[in-house]
């Protein structure tokens, strides 16, 4: 099985010219649906508490949860009470609306919207329906609500709208879906209010951010730490069942780690027979993401790296701007 990836990131693959009629399709679409709203053929409804979305263009991980967690945090300092709306996909939720526990079952409520629970300091509501968790948000006292990957979801008013790019593989081969990795035309970025480059260099004059690695943590004891400057002396086994998992496993082999690749797919739900096929003796080095799904296997071999969004000062100021002007 030929994976996306290698379709969509090649700038000639034979497989992304066959699909290309289907893509044009797809892009005429999500262009009508755009129109549609904007011309208000479709209603766009309002929680009655301004609405940050961030979102991205592409399909997979490009930043936008720790981007999420970032903002939460910096516009509690600004006096804000946030709240946060998250898909929950790859939960069990169906049409429902929940208030995420920071002890919840992922397979309930999605990776995701348990990772926001636990590190945002802020109500997490998770559902399909943004427009109703954006007021049960409401509803509790938040006065402003972030929108994790909301972009698309056009029925959902929003005062303000962050596009987070992946400085690296940017909007690859340029195609929307199937036969590139464009949820949604590459002109739709002309719309957004802010637009953040993660992975970019800090002293770029453009905004953009890093994630920075915080300290790896074992899963079973979360008393035992070490940083990632301290590499393991024997090879270890990396997990990432993320949207990019290459730039996990890219960022343990820069800092001296020796990993053996063990990628999975986006949001993939972990068993106790994944895990059996992992090396029992040898150290395991897993995203955050994937430690949410992996915390009740977890053995003393187990660890997970955090990272945390590091805008830079020209992304800080153009949404401090916004803010004042918008909100």
């Amino acid at each position: 099985m030929i994976a996306p990836d290698s379709i969509w990131y090649s700038p000639r693959h034979p497989l992304a010219l066959v699909l290309a009629p289907l893509s044009m399709l797809y892009c005429a679409i999500a262009r009508l649906r755009i129109w549609g709203y904007t011309q208000g053929l479709w209603a766009q409804h309002s929680p009655a508490v301004p609405v940050i979305v961030i979102g991205n263009l592409t399909v997979g991980g490009t930043g936008k949860t720790p981007l999420t967690l970032w903002l939460a945090e910096w516009l509690q300092h600004q006096g804000w009470q946030p709240g946060i709306v998250t898909r929950g996909y790859g939960g069990q939720l169906g049409h429902q609306v929940a208030l995420v526990p920071t002890t919840g079952d992922p397979a309930v409520f999605g990776d995701e919207s348990i990772l926001l629970a636990q590190r945002a300091g802020c109500p997490v509501m998770a559902g399909r329906d943004r427009v109703a968790a954006a007021r049960a948000l409401a509803a509790q006292g938040c006065n402003l609500v972030l929108c994790d990957d909301g972009l698309q979801h056009y029925r959902l008013a929003r005062a303000l709208e962050i596009l987070v790019i992946d400085g690296q593989r940017q909007f690859g081969n340029g195609r929307c879906l199937p036969a590139g990795p464009l949820r949604e035309p590459r002109t739709r970025a002309k719309t957004i209010d802010l637009i953040v480059i993660n992975g970019a260099d800090a002293e770029n004059a453009h905004p953009a951010l890093y994630l920075a690695p915080g300290k790896l943590t074992n899963l079973h004891d979360a008393t035992r730490t070490c940083t990632l400057e301290q590499p393991f002396a024997e090879p270890v086994t990396a997990v990432a069942g993320i949207g990019h998992p290459e730039r996990f496993f890219s960022l343990l082999e820069t800092h001296g780690w020796q990993i053996h690749r063990t990628p999975y797919p986006d949001h993939h739900r972990f068993t106790a027979q994944d895990i059996a096929r992992w090396p029992a003796q040898q150290p395991v080095l897993m995203t955050e993401k994937d430690a949410v799904k992996c915390r009740k296997f977890a053995t003393t071999q187990h660890w997970y790296l955090p990272v945390s969004a590091v805008p830079n000062p020209q992304f800080c100021t153009a949404l401090a701007e916004l803010v004042q002007q918008r909100l």
